[in-house]
């Protein structure tokens, strides 16, 4: 029997694509993954408000003034301490020649000593030619001893004096190696505080620019309201003590003109008696005036010169720069910090401030400026600025000082 063909149609092999399916499917997750950590993603931080970042600028010029204060109170350490050390090292020098010379006298005696032979004295007497000449040798040998001896402890006292200056030299340097390391801190410190402030103004668009410009402008005119209001206050009280003044003058006047029976005889005489001494009423006399009046016409003539951290003129200035040079004008010489020129002469309050006085800012002290009367002051603001008037009320005051 034939054997019948089969009707069946071949099976046709069929290509996997699975690798394909599992890429593409790898692919989707991969898509659908960041796209849902894109939308769980934290939102940005919100961009300041202008008034915040006018706090920080200003917080941060603030820790730049203090962080210059350290500097120049580091750099005139530096200054002082590198004088001594050149001053010990000379010293040094000078001693060991001194070591140097006693050190050859003494080998001068040792030589003499050995070309002698160091006979023994009376095998000396015996040999000599003339007992007389050996008496008047002996004489002089001993003298020549004495010499010596003192030779001797005159190198053992150079020698230890070139020691003990030698040590004092050697922590002199350590001391300088110390302030070196401060001095280069605080400059690195100012320099960062700077460099931040100036990251944060120039993230500004124009817009806030203008805005932060007009919330200055604000501050400043609330500044001189208030400096406005302290000179009308130290007008009203300087003219009741003027009329207090002459009140007494023309009491004492007339007790004076009932007294010697004349009236009008004596007016001018007794115009100039007690009242005179209470002029100002603060305690700052004419000397102090004129001392004043030098230090504010030095302080004018530098209106419109840059600040600059560490400086002290005559081309810039920080602010105790300017304040120092200023009362060296009148002869007055004044530490180079803020820290230390608070503690020189004696405080006086707000109210009583006459022209000269030293007004100081903040809790840290990091700032001061010279009055000029009427509610403001000369200083050295800050980097960016230059040297101008301003209400003594546009920084928080910390208090004030009369220098001499």
């Amino acid at each position: 029997m034939p054997v019948l063909a089969s009707h069946r149609k071949p099976r046709t092999k069929v290509r996997t694509t699975t690798p394909a399916v599992g890429f593409t499917t790898a692919a989707l997750a991969s898509v659908t993954l960041l796209s849902t950590q894109n939308a769980t993603a934290a939102p940005a931080e919100p961009k300041p408000a202008v008034e915040d970042v006018q706090k920080k600028v200003d917080e941060l010029y603030r820790q730049a003034g203090s962080a210059t204060q350290q500097y120049n109170r580091a750099k005139a350490a530096s200054t002082a301490q590198r004088t001594k050390v050149d001053t010990l090292l000379s010293d040094v020098a000078k001693r060991t020649e001194k070591i140097n010379e006693a050190r050859r006298e003494l080998g001068s005696y040792a030589a003499a000593q050995y070309r002698t032979g160091g006979i023994a004295p009376t095998a000396t007497f015996f040999l000599a030619d003339d007992p007389q000449a050996y008496f008047d040798q002996s004489r002089l040998m001993s003298r020549s001893t004495e010499r010596q001896q003192k030779a001797v402890e005159d190198f053992r006292t150079q020698q230890a004096a070139a020691a003990k200056k030698r040590a004092e030299a050697v922590k002199s340097l350590e001391s300088l190696t110390e302030t070196q390391a401060t001095l280069r801190s605080s400059k690195q410190n100012v320099q960062t505080k700077l460099a931040e402030a100036r990251t944060l103004l120039a993230r500004l668009t124009a817009e806030e620019k203008a805005r932060l410009a007009e919330l200055e402008r604000k501050k400043e005119a609330e500044a001189r309201e208030k400096a406005q209001k302290l000179a009308a206050r130290q007008a009203a009280e300087k003219k009741e003590r003027e009329e207090a003044e002459k009140k007494a003058r023309e009491e004492a006047a007339k007790e004076s003109g009932g007294d010697s029976g004349s009236g009008s005889g004596n007016g001018g005489g007794t115009g100039t008696g007690p009242g005179a001494g209470t002029g100002t009423g603060t305690g700052a006399g004419s000397g102090y005036a004129a001392k004043a009046e030098q230090v504010l016409a030095f302080a004018r003539a530098q209106i419109g010169k840059p600040y600059v951290w560490g400086a002290s003129g005559p081309s810039s200035y920080d602010c105790s720069g300017l304040t120092q040079a200023a009362w060296r004008e009148a002869n007055v010489t004044l530490p180079r910090t803020t820290w230390d020129q608070v503690k020189v002469g004696t405080r006086v309050a707000t109210s009583d401030l006459q022209p000269g006085d030293l007004v100081f800012f903040y809790d840290d002290i990091s700032h001061v400026g010279i009055y000029k009367g009427d509610g403001m002051m000369i200083h050295a603001p800050k980097p960016g600025t230059n040297v101008r008037e301003e209400s003594i009320y546009s920084m928080p005051i910390y208090g004030s000082v009369r220098p001499a």
